[in-house]
């Protein structure tokens, strides 16, 4: 069970706890999260996938023109169960509620709203949402693969929307300090999915911010790019320069990778056209079985970020 929590100087914070159960009874592997949150400055830039950003639009006088306060509170259960050999069955459920703040001075998000892009209908949203899905997966260690597969086909009907999911990540190992990881991933939402559930893509592990950010697309900043339908893809190359397996594991990682939203209506397939791209650097340390930190560099077209996580980016 792992127990998070953390507070920024700007009004941001996060209360987790989540317990996983991977290998409790033979065969079944049952999960459990629980969250309070807030992002008091998620990026906003509007819907769609051709979203303009400007620094210069950002002033004394509108400081938050591409920002808005998130909340949310979440209770999260799934359950899998193994049918045959890296087969599994998915089933979970999950109750989420999330509201959005307007910051001082003028943002986007307030414009929307006034608009009715964004309906404020759905803020506050409380969603009810049930999943299932089959899993494939061949990895050789969850936290940090070095070779194996795992793919994922899910279906999710929340509050007025449904969401269809399809990812694939690849590992190969093909020298003892190299390995190459590459993903990609597409999402469908129909009915009327609120903006709160546009801004995440579900996996079968739990739900990230996409398009943008470190789990979707490093070097653009957190949910760039908001719209119903998603598509992601990247590969990795991982240099091991210390390797004591279940020791110690140093890696330098260079990645590429590509993203963008669809609009309603507008059918989520594999394309050149459209796509926003990035590029960068990390430095990953494992350290024994079970902790992982990563440090790196991303940029995109619109400038760079610095990136870090507890997990790799997939």
């Amino acid at each position: 069970m792992t127990l998070d929590v953390s507070a920024s100087t700007k009004g941001s914070y996060l209360l987790l706890a989540d317990a996983q159960a991977p290998a409790w009874w033979e065969g079944w592997r049952v999960g459990l999260t629980l969250s309070a949150a807030r992002s008091n400055r998620l990026g906003y830039y509007g819907l769609g996938n051709a979203t303009v950003y400007s620094a210069d639009s950002e002033t004394a006088g509108r400081p938050y023109f591409y920002k808005v306060s998130r909340t949310s509170q979440t209770a999260r259960a799934t359950l899998q169960r193994r049918l045959v050999g890296p087969l599994r069955l998915l089933a979970g459920a999950e109750l989420a509620h999330t509201d959005f703040r307007e910051l001082p001075g003028e943002t986007i998000f307030a414009r929307d709203r006034a608009s009715g892009a964004v309906d404020s209908r759905t803020v506050p949203f409380t969603d009810k949402i049930v999943r299932a899905g089959v899993v494939v997966d061949l990895r050789d260690n969850e936290i940090d693969p070095h070779r194996g597969i795992l793919v994922e086909a899910l279906y999710a009907h929340g509050t007025g929307y449904r969401r269809t999911t399809a990812a694939a990540r690849l590992y190969v190992h093909p020298a003892e300090r190299l390995i190459l990881a590459a993903r990609l991933a597409g999402e469908r939402m129909s009915g009327a999915p609120p903006v709160a559930a546009q801004m995440i893509m579900e996996s079968s592990e739990q739900p990230y911010i996409a398009v943008g950010g470190y789990r979707s697309l490093r070097g653009y900043y957190d949910a760039r790019f908001t719209g119903p339908g998603k598509l992601i893809g990247g590969g990795e190359v991982r240099y091991a320069v210390v390797w004591a397996p279940s020791i110690l594991e140093l890696k330098l990682v260079g990645f590429y990778e590509a993203g963008r939203v669809f609009g309603v209506g507008q059918p989520v397939k594999i394309a050149a056209t459209g796509l926003h791209r990035a590029g960068g650097l990390e430095l990953a340390a494992r350290l024994l079985r079970n902790s992982l930190i990563v440090l790196g560099w991303g940029k995109g077209s619109e400038g760079s970020q610095l990136l870090f996580g507890s997990t790799w980016s997939y």
